[in-house]
């Protein structure tokens, strides 16, 4: 149980939160949301104790511990992966290191036995003779195979440490977890291992995320952060954006009756909570829903941009012709060979892989801006493309201010630029700013703005969600679900790939595979997931 009294942030003049008065209580896991600046890790920080509150406290039950996912992925370098998990308990690890070095003393006396006998006994209580197998089993979960379990930490891959640094908050089964963005660099498999460990875990979990389909799946509650106000609401996060929109609409109809306004949140929340699944997390959630009072459903006060992909003219039959392409690492390592297929119309493919670098590979040589090591591709000659690359450094290496920097991309007057700078929430002063100071997110609602521009017919989109907040994750999702051009993109959003896509070409070191199906049919077919495996491994 975490408690949070009168709580505060303030740094300078801006004030971050205040009068923060939460409770969180065991078997409840809560997804904090908030747009980008809000305090989302600055809560967490606060509460475990890296930050000092302004004003308040923040208290842990009697007896409890704390773990947290650490973002330093360079701090255990010079230890064991199995020993980095260990040391997720830190009473525990202090415990062991002790008794090896009593152990190992040449001289060990009475004294030293009085001290081991109680060092075996506290040793015992927390059941340490089971925690080297219990952290091999977390690893092993969640991929790290047995025969790294010795390797120092340093020799790993990025990707491997994210997830050691993982099993280390999970490891010893702690009273209160802090995820703060835990799905990041995570691969598929590993995200639905933990989603099924935090759907079914007993005590309490705060979580900082930008994927809503993991929210969904593991939260019971939303702690929304806005406007210097810290709010707790039952359900996930979809309750929270559709219930949150739907009290908005109703607010914005002055001649709805107030008695048929209830009955439609009271349906509302009947069909929602209909949705919950066996789990300890969703049947939880599912009575909390049930006993929901229609007035604690409140509109937001959130502002969501205004992403609108228009076509300048219709797609003809022929889209995009792809035959034998290749394309090598700088180390001639095969990121993909032999991929071969057309777009048809209508089509939303996603484009997955285990190597991110192949479907960037791949998006840079249809936009021309890299050669292929062999093959060929063919655009149709009504199709127009617009493109969202991941790394879009380049295009903000200047110091023009925004309206000019967009200009560069379209025509009209300043006016005009205006207009769509304000859609991607660019008001006042803020249209003035230089393109180079701008934070990761800024400078994303800048490209998606000079995509609008281009009123394209087929649409690249590499990682669109990077940088961006859950707003305008939202925003851009509930758009190209409408958009009736071809969407190509890559993503490791589980709910933006759900909800667009309507084929999946998963690009490998000896082949594609190509399905028309359901995001979640694919990554849950057993089938596939054979077919995945021999292809990586030939």
């Amino acid at each position: 149980m975490i408690t949070a009294s009168n709580v505060s942030v303030q740094f300078g003049k801006r004030i971050l939160f205040n009068d923060v008065n939460l409770k969180f209580t065991n078997g409840n896991i809560y997804g904090v949301i908030g747009a980008n600046g809000a305090g989302k890790s600055t809560f967490l920080r606060t509460i475990y104790g890296d930050l000092e509150p302004t004003t308040g406290s923040v208290t842990l039950g009697p007896g409890e511990r704390l773990s947290v996912l650490t973002q330093d992925h360079f701090k255990f370098d010079e230890f064991t992966v199995l020993d980095t998990v260990l040391m997720g308990h830190d009473v525990l690890w202090d415990i062991m290191k002790q008794r090896e070095v009593l152990y190992a003393k040449p001289d060990f006396n009475d004294e030293d036995g009085l001290k081991v006998a109680d060092l075996e006994e506290k040793f015992a209580e927390m059941e340490g003779w089971n925690a080297e197998s219990d952290a091999a089993q977390l690893l092993s979960g969640l991929g790290i195979k047995e025969d790294k379990h010795s390797t120092l930490m340093g020799e790993l891959s990025g990707k491997e440490k994210v997830k050691v640094m993982l099993a280390q908050a999970l490891f010893g089964d702690p009273d209160n977890l802090l995820l703060d963005e835990p799905t990041n660099d995570l691969d598929m498999e590993t995200v639905i291992w933990l989603e099924e460990y935090l759907s079914n875990f007993e005590h309490t979990v705060l979580v900082v995320s930008h994927d809503r389909h993991f929210l969904d799946e593991v939260c019971t509650h939303t702690v929304d952060i806005d406007y210097g106000k810290i709010n707790l609401f039952a359900g996930n996060y979809t309750f929270w954006y559709e219930s949150s929109q739907l009290a908005l609409r109703q607010q914005q109809n002055a001649k709805s009756k107030a008695e048929d306004k209830k009955k439609e949140l009271e349906e509302f929340i009947r069909r929602f909570s209909a949705n919950a699944s066996k789990s300890k997390q969703t049947t939880s959630r599912k009575k909390m829903l049930d006993k929901l009072n229609v007035d604690e459903i409140k509109p937001s006060s959130r502002k969501y941009p205004g992403i609108i992909f228009q076509m300048e003219r219709e797609p003809g039959n022929q889209i995009l012709e792809v035959s034998g392409l290749k394309a090598l690492t700088d180390d001639g390592s095969v990121l993909f060979e032999d991929v071969n297929f057309n777009v048809e119309k209508d089509d939303k493919i996603v484009f997955i892989s285990r190597n991110p670098r192949a479907m960037t590979a791949l998006f840079e040589i249809l936009n021309d801006n890299r050669k292929a090591d062999a093959g060929e591709y063919k655009w149709g000659v009504t199709i127009t493309t617009a493109y969202l690359p991941v790394d879009n450094t380049s295009f903000f290496e200047t110091d023009l201010n925004l309206v000019d920097w967009l200009g560069q991309f379209g025509e009209g007057n300043d006016v005009y630029m205006k207009s769509f700078l304000g859609k991607m929430l660019f008001s006042g002063e803020e249209v003035l700013k230089n393109a180079r100071v701008l934070s990761g997110g800024e400078k994303m609602r800048c490209m998606i703005a000079r995509m609008q521009l281009q009123n394209a017919n087929c649409l690249i989109l590499d990682t669109p969600t990077n940088h961006l907040d859950l707003e305008s994750i939202q925003a851009f999702n509930n758009n190209l679900q409408n958009y009736k051009g071809n969407v190509l993109f890559s993503s490791h959003d589980h709910a933006f790939i759900s909800s667009i896509a309507n084929r999946i070409i998963e690009l490998t070191p000896s082949g594609i595979i190509d399905k028309m199906m359901s995001y979640d049919e694919y990554i849950h077919s057993e089938q596939i997931m054979q077919i995945r495996e021999r292809m990586y491994d030939k």
